[in-house]
């Protein structure tokens, strides 16, 4: 089991070049699915989820052929060869039931196990159920296993009961190729959604909205395969501008829709650093005063979820007081037991996390528990004095595609150590 070794201290300086967005990638290639022929991908990070998913599409039946040095994947689909993804495939990442979207919109039928992913609560999916019901699916659970069945789908007018991304991804897929008018309510309005959205009008499907709560889309009888290329990251360009600040170094990411990561820029202005932008570049610097903050995730536009973690790893260097209230996720700050293993200062109080600066954070062996809870520790040992062991290094590598590189070429000292110690 690898993991990272980090000597903290290092300023970092430099560009870094964003990679592709895996919250996007995921449901696109899922999304290949729904028409006949090679779909050409390109912009695909090499992540353990895009591998992951790409053994889901494999096993329904598609051809694939990831080209890693190039970031291009080819999906050849001819039919659907079966209807059923195995728990063994979906308990590594939840994102796998994005197939029922197209499954039941394409074969009428979908036998899909409950999901697993990152242990950051329940994420239910009974928003994407009661959508696929109001569609005019049937729903019955046998065995651990989903079943969806319909003979039809028919339009409808959904409205969801809580904004969810992968609801929003689902429903639209199976919208498509769906008979009559289908009308989504209380969506989200991700970049990722616009970006599957924008994929799926060019295969030929008609839908407006997008970017907005309400969604209507026209169904069509059938879609065409396309060439496309994927939007940047904005989680990843977002955790490597708070490298940059939690290292009081300057960095610029390239390569990016600054308008993705306002949210987290003016958070980041707000403690006191210097931020600049251009058309498709961001860049962080630090200033003689930084003071503490209140964040509180919500949907976008608001403040990310995914970026909670990795921001109270840079609150704990600031001055005086933040306050982080997480809205989206029950369980979502597992990364903070093993801040406080390397000195800071943190108080849990129901959803809130009440941070007061420490002046230096301090090496530490930790532990990743998930995805984003590993960057804000791979954000900490930068920051802290001495060097920093991190293990279960395997949950960055699901959304961080060479991320030992990227901060390696800004100047950090980090070393990705094979084999070590579990």
């Amino acid at each position: 089991m690898d993991i990272y070794r980090i000597r903290g201290g290092k300023k970092l300086e430099g560009d870094v070049r964003i990679s592709g967005a895996k919250n996007a990638a995921l449901p696109i290639i899922v999304a290949s699915l729904l028409a006949d022929g090679e779909t050409v991908l390109k912009n695909v990070p090499d992540l353990q989820d895009i591998r992951t998913m790409i053994k889901v599409v494999n096993c329904l039946g598609a051809q694939t052929d990831f080209d890693t040095a190039k970031n291009v994947l080819r999906i050849q689909v001819s039919g659907l060869d079966n209807r059923e993804v195995p728990y063994e495939l979906v308990k590594t990442m939840r994102a796998s039931y994005y197939v029922m979207g197209p499954l039941l919109a394409r074969a009428g039928e979908a036998d899909v196990s409950l999901p697993g992913g990152c242990a950051i609560g329940e994420r239910p999916v009974d928003i994407h159920l009661a959508g696929f019901e109001a569609l005019g699916a049937t729903i019955t659970l046998e065995h651990g296993y989903i079943k969806a069945r319909t003979p039809g789908l028919e339009g409808a007018v959904f409205t969801m009961k809580k904004v969810s991304v992968g609801a929003t991804a689902n429903l639209l897929m199976a919208a498509v190729l769906t008979k009559g008018k289908t009308v989504l309510e209380n969506c989200a309005m991700e970049p990722d959604i616009v970006d599957l959205g924008e994929f799926l009008v060019k295969m030929g499907a008609k839908i407006s909205g997008l970017g907005t709560e309400r969604i209507e889309v026209e169904g069509v009888k059938k879609l065409k395969p396309v060439n496309y290329e994927i939007m940047p990251d904005r989680i990843e360009a977002g955790t490597y501008l708070i490298a940059g600040a939690i290292t009081r170094g300057r960095v610029r990411i390239v390569g990016v829709a600054p308008r993705h990561v306002e949210a987290l820029c003016r958070t980041l202005a707000e403690m006191g650093f210097a931020i600049e932008s251009g058309d498709s570049w961001v860049s962080v610097a630090p200033s003689k005063k930084l003071k503490g903050t209140i964040i509180k995730t919500s949907p976008y536009p608001g403040f990310p979820t995914d970026l909670q973690a990795p921001v109270m790893a840079l609150a704990t260097t600031v001055d005086g007081i933040s306050v982080v209230i997480e809205t989206i996720f029950e369980n979502r700050f597992t990364h903070v037991p093993e801040l406080r293993r390397m000195g800071a200062d943190i108080t849990i109080e129901g959803n809130s996390a009440i941070i007061r600066g420490v002046k230096k954070l301090s090496a530490a062996p930790v532990m990743m528990s998930d995805l984003r809870a590993g960057a804000a520790l791979v954000c900490a040992a930068l920051a802290a004095r001495g060097e920093t062991e991190i293990r279960r290094i395997y949950h960055a590598d699901r959304g961080y595609e060479g991320m030992d590189r990227k901060l390696g070429a800004l100047g950090a000292g980090i070393k990705r150590i094979a084999g070590g110690k579990p």
